[in-house]
């Protein structure tokens, strides 16, 4: 039995990996920047993303799909910043995959974004382990989860982009020991890029902007005739 669950497992990433490359020349002919959030529930991930939607928003077209086991209420809240959001509902799976990315885009297959933002399914395991196709992942984790942990969920800290680490603004208050916790990074991702921010505040926001504004320019360049 456990030779079979072990096949069948193999057998759906290799799936999962042919449809996120199909999924990956898609975006690459029309020139759309595809980034895939990655993060614990209570990290302050859909917060970031609100903000960065209303802020991308004013310059370029962009779109975004969430995904939760249960409600769209982080669709719901993203919808009111104006741009295309949809939901998908995983339900008993606890990541987003190729095949539901795939199925998600079928109703805009008309549209062309700039960039195109995922927000996956509130876990730092099974997400790590699904290409979606994405140019870049990034894994965010905030000021009260702890230091070490990039440690505990190396994966997806070793497979992102970027890491940024959350909710800055109350660093302070919550003992957060910054030089330790970027250690705990390098250590498993050496030369990774961080970023610190506050989307409540708004500090370190700029810089965030700045990182995905220069690779929507660098996509659009390299996009295939």
């Amino acid at each position: 039995m456990k030779m079979r669950v072990v096949k069948i497992a193999s057998n759906l990433m290799v799936k999962n990996d042919a449809l996120a490359g199909r999924l990956r020349d898609r975006f690459a002919q029309s020139g759309t920047l595809v980034v895939n959030l990655l993060s614990s529930p209570g990290s302050g991930k859909t917060t970031l993303l609100e903000e960065t939607l209303h802020r991308l928003a004013r310059k370029y077209r962009v779109a975004a799909l969430v995904g939760d086991q249960a409600t769209a209420n982080d669709a719901d809240r993203l919808a009111r910043s104006g741009v295309p959001v949809r939901q998908i509902t995983t339900a008993a799976e606890c990541r987003l995959d190729a095949e539901m990315i795939t199925k998600a885009l079928v109703e805009w297959k008309e549209k062309r974004f700039d960039a195109l933002f995922i927000e996956n399914v509130g876990n730092l395991i099974c997400p790590a382990e699904y290409d979606l196709g994405e140019d870049a992942r990034v894994v965010l984790f905030s000021v009260t989860e702890g230091e070490d942990k990039p440690l505990k969920y190396p994966l997806a800290f070793n497979t992102s982009n970027v890491a940024v680490v959350t909710k800055i603004d109350i660093a302070d208050a919550v003992g957060y020991d910054r030089s330790l916790a970027q250690k705990n990074i390098y250590a498993v991702n050496p030369g990774v890029t961080i970023l610190e921010l506050s989307a409540r505040t708004g500090a370190g926001m700029d810089e965030w902007i700045s990182l995905v504004e220069g690779r929507i320019g660098a996509k659009a360049f390299a996009a295939t005739p």
